[in-house]
């Protein structure tokens, strides 16, 4: 049975730091504290006075005043991994958390998951090549040496910066290491952590590396573990749930997501915010209940996505170099179904290369799967696909013999109709309404990764109204974007009326039309 030996660094909040310690450790486990030597003496012997008579409560050596970026925070993290160690020799992994992370999951959950996977949980990219690093410097944070606080001393750090760069005095990295990256919160079992500090005391080199590299904490035990540890038994994620903001902010949980949080794949979960009162009570409790019922739909990061994209509704200020100077040509027309229900749309396209014989093309740009000719392996990818938009589309009309081509676009796909229609080949555009149901939105969240199988009912009820009013407000903007040639055809219009949209559409007689729509019914559903 998993026994965890949580490393917990905490610099403030000593009544915070008490209950997480008793909450943790009345299910058997154990805590091994750094409190940051910044921080009042008080609160630190307020802390240790309380949890004095808790044997499965140790404290480091010594306290270390702890700089963000710098190499006190990983030199805490080993004096607390070498406390848990020698006091706790029965634990089998050990655990970072930090003040703001409370568990998710009960006691019960978190063991017979560790049993059921043999492995060190700690997310670990190549530090070069994953893009882990959004902006900023890279090689940087490596091949100088950096000794001062970027945020308390910023004049100093980036003097000492720009001399090491004028000079040339740069450095390199040890030979033997692949240099990782990722987050601080991992999970790894106790004897990774022994190979770790056996490797430390063997190669004070590494150490000296290391001391003045830049944020090491997001690179030393990532390295290390790739290093001493086989890929087989890694697996690159944290089991604690965190969420950054378009800012690179950390998201900040409350009292509103008990629910959500306890639904991710997720052991624990950071930051929760210290004014969250009734979340930190709940969840305090939780890691010592028994027999609690989960059910993990793991929607979170996709539903955080997607709400707080809503609104943010992004225009390019040009057209990209690709698409100005090419164009799909002039003697050929493109027709473009819109539709929400890809059914339907599957349908329509079915019936059209049935009585017309033009090409017909699904979801292209949405679907990966979507049936595609070998084109070189600009079709390989849905990136691809997007940066070479016009020059795909013209492959195709090559590759089809045609003047004429049918493709299904979603309607969240504005950019790409604006893109096609503003093109010197004329564009024609048939929007498919059609009556969504509960089940059609719940299906739509589901392809989308806003929810699974196992999502409460309560929250897709939530959820529903705001799917509902995101697809209403697609078709408004197609609709206010004025397209020249833009029909419509509604799933409860006559079937006249519908007849004469296709046969606008495809420039087609009346009876070829009527046998379109006629032939499978389109609303089948």
């Amino acid at each position: 049975m998993a026994k965890i030996a949580f490393i917990l660094l905490c610099h403030r909040d000593p009544d915070a730091v008490i209950r997480q310690a008793t909450s943790l450790t009345a299910a058997g486990d154990c805590m091994a504290i750094h409190f940051d030597a910044r921080a009042p003496k008080a609160d630190y012997d307020r802390i240790r006075s309380a949890l004095a008579d808790n044997p499965s409560v140790t404290f480091t050596r010594t306290r270390i005043r702890c700089g963000w970026g710098q190499w006190s925070l990983v030199k805490a993290t080993l004096a607390a991994a070498r406390a848990a160690l020698a006091a706790f020799p029965r634990a089998t992994h050990l655990y970072m958390l930090s003040g703001d992370c409370m568990a998710i999951k009960p006691a019960d959950y978190a063991h017979a998951f560790l049993d059921r996977h043999d492995a060190d949980f700690i997310e670990s990219s190549d530090f070069f090549t994953s893009g882990w690093i959004r902006t900023g410097w890279v090689e940087e944070r490596l091949t100088y040496r950096h000794w001062f606080n970027e945020r308390t001393q910023k004049t100093l750090f980036y003097a000492s910066f720009a001399l090491q760069k004028r000079l040339g005095l740069t450095r390199t990295i040890p030979r033997d290491l692949e240099m990782m990256i990722g987050s601080q919160w991992w999970c790894l079992r106790r004897g990774t952590v022994e190979a770790i500090l056996g490797f430390c005391r063997s190669r004070p080199d590494v150490i000296r590396f290391f001391r003045s590299t830049w944020i090491p904490d997001e690179t030393f035990f990532q390295t290390l573990v790739r290093h001493l540890v086989p890929e087989t038994e890694i697996e690159s994620r944290t089991l604690t749930f965190l969420l950054f903001t378009d800012y690179g902010m950390p998201v900040v949980f409350h009292n509103d997501q008990y629910d959500l949080l306890l639904a991710q794949d997720y052991l624990f979960a950071r930051k929760i915010s210290p004014y969250a009162r009734d979340l930190r009570r709940r969840l305090g409790v939780l890691y010592a209940s028994e027999g609690l019922p989960l059910r993990i739909s793991d929607e979170g990061r996709s539903l955080f996505r997607f709400l707080t994209s809503r609104g943010r509704i992004g225009r390019r200020f040009a057209p990209r170099i690709w698409e100005a100077e090419s164009t799909l040509g002039h003697d050929r027309s493109l027709l473009i179904v819109v539709c929400r229900k890809r059914q339907v749309a599957d349908r329509l396209l079915r019936a059209v290369a049935a009585q017309t014989g033009l090409p017909c093309i699904g979801y292209l740009f949405t679907d990966e799967s979507c049936a595609l000719p070998d084109l070189g392996g600009l079709q390989s990818t849905l990136a691809k696909r997007h940066r070479h938009r016009r020059a795909l589309l013209r492959m195709l009309f090559d590759y089809y013999g045609s003047a004429r081509l049918v493709i299904c676009l979603d309607p969240a796909n504005l950019d790409l109709m604006q893109d096609f229609c503003r093109d010197s080949a004329p564009a024609r555009l048939l929007e498919i309404d059609c009556r969504l149901s509960d089940s059609d939105l719940i299906r739509h969240a589901t392809e989308a990764g806003l929810a699974s199988a196992q999502t409460p009912a309560d929250r897709l009820a939530q959820l529903l109204p705001a799917l509902r009013n995101d697809i209403r407000h697609q078709s408004d903007q197609i609709r206010e974007a004025g397209f020249d040639h833009h029909l419509l055809l509604r799933d409860t219009d006559p079937p006249e009326t519908q007849a004469r949209a296709v046969a606008q559409f495809l420039s087609v007689s009346d009876d070829t039309a009527r046998a379109i729509t006629r032939t499978t019914p389109l609303f089948a559903d």
